[in-house]
């Protein structure tokens, strides 16, 4: 059985966003039903609604950073409730079973892959899951988050639970904290986030961008200092001596001029996946200091409600612009061209008057 859902869909890579009816599952006895209240708009919106990664199965309702309110749930549901306010991020599904989800990092599920909450296969329906950018949504129990945060910052909930998640997830893995020097490169969507997280974790934050510009927002943010990447004497001043860099930029670019700011035995973890390969870093930059190049990719469920917890209690909000159903293309354009500090989130009330 199914159940009439409104949505704004991509129903081609050149056409803009439409209003689109659908159908959601009725629940089974482990699902909650939401009614989505905000959605956060990731730039992996934009890439799958475009066609710019392959593989985007249309139409596609794009959308992985939900908060909203249960409306019912399933009889074997006793986590939550009607009313309770929850969130939704990247994935809706994994086996359950394989090495990664039984340790809680369903992300890096072995056997299936993990179900994204758009664009995967939708294991009830069949074809393809559908995301917030609509009404509401049925999601099993264990795919659902709690939110701690008082009501007035649920829009800016929102992108935690994509933006959050993915810079706090490495943040922990690589144990940061008091007493480490922190690097963050780029100081966007993913960016702040990482910063805000950094400096609450105790270390000592300093931002690499290239446009000094941006010196003021670092330091508001959480940073000790903006290091502008394409000064080689400013580089220079802080070689070796970064405990942890996260590089949240997806563009191609030199690795080596960051690795080499990198102390004995430092990392820098990669998050973004850039449309070309990044040149090829120099071996000796890795060998002779025992550094590292890692990635990392979203987190688990357990670690995501972690995330949630640790920033209700110091207080951390990703930093937004609302905006209407309707505005999304232009959102996407803007969100091309950097305009945006630091996180589009859509007030699903108006899609109401989109559709």
């Amino acid at each position: 059985m199914t159940s009439p859902a409104k949505g704004y869909a991509a129903g081609a890579a050149d056409t803009p966003l439409a209003p689109f009816g659908f159908e959601r599952r009725d629940p089974q006895a482990g699902d909650v039903v939401i009614d989505i209240l905000f959605c956060g708009v990731c730039h992996s919106d934009l890439h799958t609604a475009r066609s710019e990664w392959a593989g985007t199965s249309y139409p596609c309702v794009p959308g992985h950073e939900i908060v909203g309110r249960v409306k019912s749930v399933g009889e074997k549901v006793a986590a939550f409730a009607v009313g309770d306010i929850v969130g939704v991020g990247c994935m809706v599904d994994s086996c359950g079973e394989c090495p990664s989800c039984a340790e809680g990092e369903e992300q890096y599920c072995e056997t299936t892959g993990f179900v994204g909450t758009y664009n995967g296969p939708d294991p009830v329906l069949g074809g393809h899951t559908f995301g917030g950018y609509s009404d509401h949504i049925v999601v099993d129990q264990k795919f659902v988050l709690r939110i701690g945060h008082d009501e007035k910052d649920l829009a800016a909930v929102a992108p935690l639970l994509c933006a959050g998640i993915t810079t706090y997830s490495p943040l922990r893995h690589w144990k940061v904290g008091p007493g480490q020097k922190v690097g963050i490169v780029g100081l966007g969507g993913l960016g702040h986030m990482g910063v805000k997280i950094a400096a609450a974790m105790g270390a000592e934050v300093y931002v690499f961008s290239t446009s000094p510009g941006k010196r003021d927002d670092a330091i508001r943010l959480g940073a000790r200092d903006l290091i502008v990447s394409t000064d080689a004497e400013q580089m220079q001043a802080h070689a070796n001596s970064f405990d942890f860099i996260l590089n949240s930029v997806a563009a191609s670019h030199d690795l080596d001029a960051f690795v080499a700011l990198l102390k004995r035995d430092g990392t820098m973890t990669l998050l973004g996946v850039p449309e070309h390969p990044h040149p090829s870093p120099t071996v000796g930059n890795l060998i002779f200091k025992r550094r590292a190049i890692a990635g990392s990719l979203i987190g688990g469920i357990a670690e995501t409600q972690e995330m949630l917890d640790f920033c209700v209690e110091h207080d951390l909000v990703s930093d937004i612009e609302m905006i209407g159903m309707a505005q999304i293309d232009t959102a996407y354009d803007r969100m091309v061209k950097g305009d945006v500090k630091y996180r589009f989130v859509i007030d699903m009330q108006s899609l109401k008057a989109a559709a």
